[in-house]
């Protein structure tokens, strides 16, 4: 009995060793990219648009700061047909079919909240890189979660860029709460069978409403004033408005618990003081989906 404990506290011992160590070497600059060209040509555009304004290498250096382990590479590749963005062994796929459902979603001019057409498509794009990277600093880091993972990233990724200037926030913050409502939007005019139904309420993400509502509402506890037409304009009923600074406030705690220790904070505060988007006026010439 003795012996046998002894090899158990020896193994837990070494467990514990070595997750240490994999933290302490864990580094800064550790994000990778890979661009791969469509083999369907009607994704070529996709493929020029991103290359040419070094989305990734934005996205290299956004995230620079947080130290990890191992890197984290983004790729662009076709999905033979799936519209999805994975995150599996330190790899963030993002397909082309995805990106080509943003734009044939975009508005073809400002949508009555004032919501720019391109916003439709760079909201939603930064949103889920940061929410897949989130699972990769859940996965690396143990990260202890109470509730559901998907939940859970999507906290983290609004948390990340809610740090920025508040215009490019707001751009952020609509640009995708318009997509996850217009995905809901033609879920529904779309005819569902009765399994499909149950599908969507037994997916891993919450529904496309909630999450657009649970956005919204950690941007209205993140900042009242700024963000104060969330609910004067209807868009967040009032009830559940009076929770949002605490449920900012939760979030707050965690991310400074669980996720600050891994982030050199004198190269985050650089990362967060720059300009990242590009004004809208400069995309009225943005490509159409083929």
């Amino acid at each position: 009995m003795k012996t046998a404990l002894a090899l158990i506290l020896a193994g837990m011992m070494f467990v514990t060793v070595s997750a240490e160590n994999s933290f302490a070497a864990s580094k800064t600059n550790r994000i990778t990219f890979n661009y791969k060209k469509p083999d369907d040509p009607k994704h070529q555009f996709i493929y020029n648009g991103l290359t040419e304004r070094r989305v990734f290498e934005k996205i290299q250096e956004f995230l620079s700061p947080f130290k990890l382990p191992n890197k984290v590479e983004y790729v662009l590749e076709g999905c033979d047909g799936s519209e999805d963005v994975i995150y599996e062994d330190n790899t963030i796929t993002f397909c082309y079919e995805f990106i080509d459902r943003l734009y044939k979603n975009m508005p073809k001019k400002v949508t009555p909240a004032g919501i720019a057409p391109i916003d439709t498509i760079i909201g939603p794009f930064f949103d889920t890189a940061l929410h897949e990277f989130a699972h990769a600093l859940f996965d690396m880091f143990y990260v202890p979660i109470l509730g559901r993972e998907e939940d859970a990233a999507d906290q983290v990724a609004a948390y990340i860029y809610l740090q920025l200037g508040r215009e490019e926030a707001r751009r952020l913050i609509y640009g995708t709460a318009y997509n996850y409502l217009i995905n809901s939007a033609n879920a529904d005019d779309a005819a569902e069978t009765k399994e499909e139904f149950r599908e969507d309420f037994a997916e891993s993400h919450s529904t496309p409403e909630q999450r657009a509502f649970n956005l919204l509402c950690i941007a209205y506890g993140a900042d009242q004033e700024f963000f104060a037409e969330i609910v004067t304009g209807g868009y967040l009923p009032k009830e559940r408005a009076e929770v949002c600074q605490e449920e900012y406030e939760q979030l707050v705690d965690a991310y400074a618990e669980l996720i600050l220790p891994h982030v050199d904070e004198d190269m985050a505060d650089d990362i967060f003081d720059r300009t990242w988007l590009r004004k809208a006026s400069d995309f009225k010439k943005a490509p159409a989906a083929k």
